[in-house]
């Protein structure tokens, strides 16, 4: 399946090709995407936040309450924010494309 990335200046674009149950975060991370990932996935950040496409927003599963509540602090929020640790893929979200929000830092640094 594939996951499209559009880089955080709106020009470029990542072609990702991944596998039902993958995490959206670790295929970001796979194509060196700078999403951090601080908490590993335990909601404890907000580190690996991505913007959703309108079109595909749809097509994910509700977000947590506990999602919700870490949105809240991320840098650039919008409607279709989400967590990247939160998406697991599925053959209904082949397509997806997310965008890595222009606030986003990767204090991680080079791989």
């Amino acid at each position: 399946m594939r996951v499209t990335f559009v880089h955080a200046d709106g020009k470029g674009r990542t072609e990702a090709q991944a596998n039902p149950g993958d995490v959206l975060l670790d295929v970001a991370q796979a194509h060196l995407m700078p999403l951090e990932g601080t908490c590993e996935g335990q909601m404890a950040c907000s580190t690996c936040h991505v913007i959703v496409a309108r079109d595909d927003f749809d097509r994910l599963p509700p977000a947590s309450e506990e999602e919700e509540d870490m949105l809240d602090l991320a840098a650039g929020a919008r409607r279709t924010s989400r967590l990247s640790c939160q998406i697991v893929l599925t053959e209904d979200l082949d397509g997806l494309t997310v965008h890595i929000p222009a606030e986003s830092r990767n204090m991680q640094g080079p791989r």
